[in-house]
């Protein structure tokens, strides 16, 4: 039985003292109040990770937590999506079991593209259902031959007098072949790099759409390849404007990518926390692990390592939300914070989960141990939603451009 991780024999319970910070405020305290426990209290077999996060999914929706996913005017919790909530969410999901954190994640990412340019009818129909977990989202860009280079994507998507119809192909999916829906991104100028790509909403049971073929990989969590075969779609699936896709998925990206920063935390946090209880009770030489001096540099070391990369994503989310509620951006470049804090984020929990593991010397590499697990997990955080080489990328053309 595997569950949010609980089932050890000690009691681990996340840091609360960065709410204190000025970036959140009385809501985003109450939202942290309330979450903690019921993480806590969730006991989920995982072995099947499928069957998981379906009943991750259901769990979620009953505990009103996917209403952060999406706006008050389709059932959200809040009135417009909330960076700071959804950063405080996953870092919390993600202390307790990343499988529920990415249960969570994809539903937020899987229709956020509707969020931001659906209609009214795509928002009744799909974001609603989101909010409870009736439907599982899902977020379709990423090809065998364009995955950081989003302009090379083939999937073709050809104009009709009905509709339009797709033909090509969609790999490394998240929630592919549990989804209730996908959000495509296709060509329907082929020649027009990223400027000739529009977005469209793809129901799973949609004639010409196969989703069977699933990838394993290291930290399970269901993923698979879609092929499109002359996929018939209504006109009324596209979303937002025509070859308005590649802003649409950047914008997406961009609400999600300090999240992900958060998620990293938590897997961080879990692992610092993993690590002190284990020198506490590490007996050696006639004392504890934790009373070598050596180790007090390490845990220093890896607390130093997780507060220097929570700053930089409570701050993007922070900016995000700002510039949100004053309707124009705060000072300095959205993009460059998001991508300093995911890529500081994903980074720095690597390291401390890697210091983690070497603490517990071989119970770190047994299987089923937790920073075992945590060090399969993490490894995805630093290649998903934009690789560290590519928020490297982003922050040098910031300081280049004189905006960092």
């Amino acid at each position: 039985m595997s569950s949010t991780g609980n089932d050890n024999p000690h009691s681990l319970a996340p840091s609360t003292a960065h709410l204190a910070l000025p970036f959140f405020d009385s809501a985003h305290r109450e939202l942290a109040a309330e979450l903690l426990p019921w993480a806590a209290a969730q006991q989920v077999d995982e072995r099947d990770d499928r069957a998981a996060c379906r009943d991750w999914v259901k769990r979620l929706g009953q505990g009103g937590w996917l209403r952060y996913c999406v706006p008050a005017s389709a059932g959200g919790a809040l009135e417009r999506l909330d960076s700071r909530a959804l950063v405080l969410l996953r870092e919390t999901l993600g202390f307790h079991s990343p499988l529920a954190d990415f249960a969570f994640a994809m539903q937020g990412l899987g229709s956020g593209a509707i969020t931001l340019a659906g209609t009214p009818a795509q928002h009744d129909q799909y974001l609603r259902a989101v909010a409870t977990g009736e439907k599982i989202a899902a977020f379709a860009l990423s090809e065998p031959e364009a995955g950081s280079d989003v302009g090379a994507m083939q999937l073709q998507a050809v104009a009709g007098d009905q509709g339009f119809t797709l033909d090509g192909q969609k790999t490394w999916i998240s929630n592919g072949g549990i989804a209730d829906f996908y959000c495509v991104f296709a060509k329907t100028r082929p020649d027009g790099g990223t400027r000739g790509i529009t977005a469209f909403i793809v129901d799973a049971d949609t004639p010409g759409l196969d989703a069977s073929q699933h990838i394993h990989v290291m930290a399970p969590h269901p993923l698979a390849t879609l092929r499109f075969d002359g996929c018939r779609i209504p006109r009324d699936a596209q979303l937002g404007d025509s070859e308005g896709g590649f802003k649409l998925a950047m914008r997406t990206l961009d609400i999600f990518r300090a999240s992900v920063a958060g998620a990293a935390l938590g897997m961080g946090r879990r692992a610092l926390a993993e690590a002190r209880h284990h020198a506490q009770h590490r007996r050696m030489f006639g004392q504890t692990l934790a009373d070598f001096q050596l180790t007090q540099a390490k845990l220093g070391e890896m607390a130093a390592l997780i507060d220097a990369a929570a700053l930089l994503t409570y701050r993007a989310a922070w900016m995000r939300d700002a510039g949100e509620a004053q309707g124009t951006p705060v000072a300095g470049s959205l993009s460059a914070a998001a991508a300093m804090a995911k890529m500081a984020a994903t980074e720095n929990a690597s390291k401390v989960i890697d210091m983690a593991l070497q603490m517990h010397g071989g119970l770190g590499v047994m299987v089923g141990s937790k920073v075992e697990s945590l060090y399969r997990d993490i490894r995805s955080l630093r290649i998903y939603e934009g690789a560290t080489e590519v928020q490297q990328l982003i922050l040098g053309k910031a300081v280049i451009g004189g905006s960092l």
